[in-house]
């Protein structure tokens, strides 16, 4: 499977990519093909909706219950305003009833549908069934769905197929890497950057220009969450009464140190993080990156390799900033295609520890990095991250994830700084540390995959309202 960065960066809202982006994507995707199905829509009478595994478990902490109301009336998550979209989603619940592709009236609400928190179907965490129903309450259609991470979805034949035509698929990619030693091996023989060789990859799909023009919308959308989460004080929604602290932190630092010295640097990468992470988890305008769980470590880290490294012209910037979002995407697909980048199925390994991962490859790449340091760089940062387990809790992606994507932004800034300082020699490689990642995550228990049913998420005591 031929990975883009455009997958992996997907422009959305929060507070989850997987919980949220995937299962409105999947709804609205479904009901376009019930309504262009002139035999089934004129049978329809009601839906009904299934929700498994450790989608049912954070459904509410997640707005995956509106997420799926609103995928039906047919909103994508790119496109959506998150304020009217969830005013949206409580009209539907108070009034009874949403409207399919925005056309055909049923009962279906956010508390109706059903949820399975204990049932895990065997295709992956996060499965979802939709099913049309008739006047006599009979299923006249039906689809079972997975949101497999970073806004991905895949229906069950899909997910079953996977294994079967990626050696297929790969045949047609050029170049081919799927493992971080093909991806060097293609950059030494070509004598190119792995943000070049991802490139190449983009050509596939798209001109140079639109991939630049791609990446710098990406950026822009990024860096729009930063400046809003910068300057929205308040209380996060969800019934934990968690306070907002980077318009806080942004004031201060701002009085203290206006022009950004390298003094403070850490202190200003890690306000970028909180600042895109609060936005999320009010279900703001955010970027996957790759998931939203872990949307803030590369839009901070950017944030810092544009605020503290030495570019004079806008030029230079964006060049830099097209380069970085390349090179984090090419490790990114090494996760997405050999791992995983979900949290229901790994754990938070999974999303901050493959963020991180990306995004110092990113910052060794517009650094000047070699192609082998950027890869020890990423290595690094996930081997600092295998075992983090996905513990929300009360199932909001606020406490410790949060935080957690400052920390992990600092961590991807380290690993660089660790990389640049050898020559790219180093004992345990990136293909190594991802099979760890992925062993690690299939051994680990359920509880500790985004289902708010171990670690953090139960030794904090709280008591949220019901929905």
């Amino acid at each position: 499977m031929a990975i883009s960065l455009f997958d992996l960066f997907k422009i959305g809202i929060g507070p989850s990519s997987s919980h949220t982006v995937g299962p409105m994507r999947a709804a609205n995707e479904w009901a376009q093909e019930i309504l262009a199905d002139e035999g089934i829509r004129s049978r329809l009478d009601d839906l009904d909706v299934h929700l498994y595994g450790s989608l049912a478990a954070t459904g509410i902490g997640h707005g995956t219950l509106d997420a799926v109301i609103l995928g039906l009336e047919g909103n994508d998550p790119r496109e959506i305003d998150p304020v009217k979209g969830w005013e949206r989603a409580q009209e539907i619940e108070k009034e009874g009833g949403l409207l399919l592709g925005g056309q055909v009236p049923v009962t279906l609400r956010p508390s109706t549908i059903v949820v399975h928190p204990l049932t895990f179907l065997p295709e992956h965490s996060n499965g979802m069934t939709f099913n049309a129903l008739d006047a006599d309450g009979e299923v006249i259609a039906t689809r079972t769905s997975f949101s497999v991470g970073g806004g991905f979805v895949l229906t069950k034949e899909e997910i079953n197929a996977r294994g079967a035509d990626a050696a297929d698929e790969a045949e047609d990619v050029n170049p081919i890497f799927t493992t971080g030693a093909e991806l060097l091996r293609v950059c030494e023989e070509h004598g190119i950057s792995i943000s070049q060789a991802m490139m190449w990859r983009e050509r596939q799909w798209r001109s140079e220009e639109e991939v630049r023009a791609g990446a710098l919308e990406i950026w822009a959308a990024m860096d729009a969450c930063i400046t809003a989460g910068m300057h929205t004080p308040g209380v996060l929604p969800g019934g934990l009464n968690v306070k907002r602290r980077a318009a806080g932190w942004y004031e201060s630092l701002q009085a203290e140190d206006p022009d950004k010295s390298r003094d403070s640097q850490f202190d200003w990468v890690s306000l970028a993080a909180l600042a895109v992470n609060e936005e999320n988890a009010a279900g703001g305008r955010v970027v996957t990156a790759p998931t939203n769980g872990a949307a803030g470590i590369i839009p901070a880290v950017l944030f810092y390799a544009l605020n503290f490294l030495d570019f004079d012209t806008q030029e230079e910037k964006d060049d830099a900033v097209v380069r970085f979002l390349l090179a984090a995407a090419a490790v990114g697909s090494l996760y997405k295609e050999n791992a995983s980048i979900s949290g229901a199925e790994v754990g938070c390994q999974g999303e901050v520890g493959s963020a991180s991962s990306m995004a110092a490859a990113g910052l060794a790449e517009v650094m000047g990095a070699k192609p082998p340091q950027v890869e020890n760089a990423a290595e690094i940062a996930m081997e600092h991250n295998l075992g983090l387990t996905c513990d929300p809790v009360g199932g909001l992606v606020q406490i410790p994830c949060i935080e957690r994507n400052a920390m992990g932004s600092i961590k991807a800034i380290t690993a660089v700084r660790f990389a640049l300082r050898g020559n790219g020699e180093h004992l345990v490689s990136l293909d190594t540390v991802i099979e760890t990642m992925r062993r690690t995550g299939k051994d680990m228990n359920e509880r500790y995959k985004e289902t708010a049913m171990g670690g953090l998420a139960i030794t904090v005591p709280v008591s949220l309202p019901e929905c």
